[in-house]
């Protein structure tokens, strides 16, 4: 039970205080008095990751019909790595995230198709995306039609309104840059990865913070997505230790297979 309890120390202190794996480390001494490895409080955190994902995304968000979505990067043995993140415009919850070392018409594919998985049922109509004026996701657009998958997408070109689409929803452009900054804000203080597989998990574990955890200022202080069960717990980490037991019950009662 300690050691469970210093996993989701753990969590706060690298997710929510941006604190780095060393420090983190450090501070599990200087508090628990417990010694553990820089490499085991990342193996904490990829561990939770695994289990946080599968309830992450199957989450049922009541979600709307318009949706952000851009690139923002991240560093892995120090070379330039993308994060595709689609966010509900209207909901405020992130519903898409994909790293890729590329940027490229098959990675929006693939982050476009992470989203789709959300609905379901069937997709709502009409459905709308909002992008910046990489051609990436007009080739995404055609791929999808031609298998029968049809979406609107409006670009957003610039950060000036020069033309009247951009001058009309430039708002949704800087919904999804603040999320973007928002990110880097708790990214910056990583310096990289040394895996993809770690890149991976902390953007995980970032989502699952920023949908079920953290108060957001557009919802008037509200979590983006409601948990009834974390409702009344008022410390960061009884919220992460009750998240990750619900993530546990639902891969434990859908059989669900731990997986990126």
């Amino acid at each position: 039970m300690r050691i469970y309890i210093l996993s989701i120390d753990i969590l706060s202190a690298g997710v929510k205080y941006k604190l780095y794996s060393r420090m983190t480390s450090a501070i599990m001494w200087d508090i628990h008095n417990i010694r553990i490895s820089r490499q085991t409080v990342l193996n904490y955190a990829r561990a939770a990751s695994f289990i946080l994902k599968p309830f992450v995304d199957n989450f049922q968000h009541k979600l709307s019909n318009s949706f952000c979505g851009d690139e923002t990067y991240i560093k892995v043995r120090g070379k330039t790595h993308y994060i595709f993140f689609f966010f509900d415009s209207v909901k405020k919850v992130i519903v898409a995230n994909y790293v890729s070392s590329k940027r490229d018409t098959w990675s929006a594919i693939c982050a476009i198709y992470s989203l789709f998985k959300k609905f379901k049922d069937s997709l709502p109509k009409p459905l709308h995306f909002f992008v910046d004026g990489n051609p990436i996701y007009l080739l995404a657009q055609h791929f999808f039609a031609q298998n029968k998958i049809n979406f609107d997408v409006t670009q957003i070109i610039g950060l000036t309104n020069k033309d009247e689409v951009s001058k009309e929803f430039r708002p949704l452009k800087q919904i999804i840059e603040r999320l973007n900054r928002t990110f880097k804000y708790y990214y910056k203080h990583t310096n990289g990865f040394d895996s993809l597989d770690g890149a991976i998990s902390y953007v995980n574990l970032f989502t699952a913070y920023f949908n079920f955890l953290r108060p957001h200022s557009a919802l008037d202080g509200d979590i983006p997505a409601t948990v009834p069960e974390l409702a009344d717990i008022d410390n960061m980490p009884g919220r992460w230790c009750k998240l990750l037991s619900l993530a546990q019950d639902y891969i434990a009662s859908n059989h669900v297979a731990f997986s990126f």
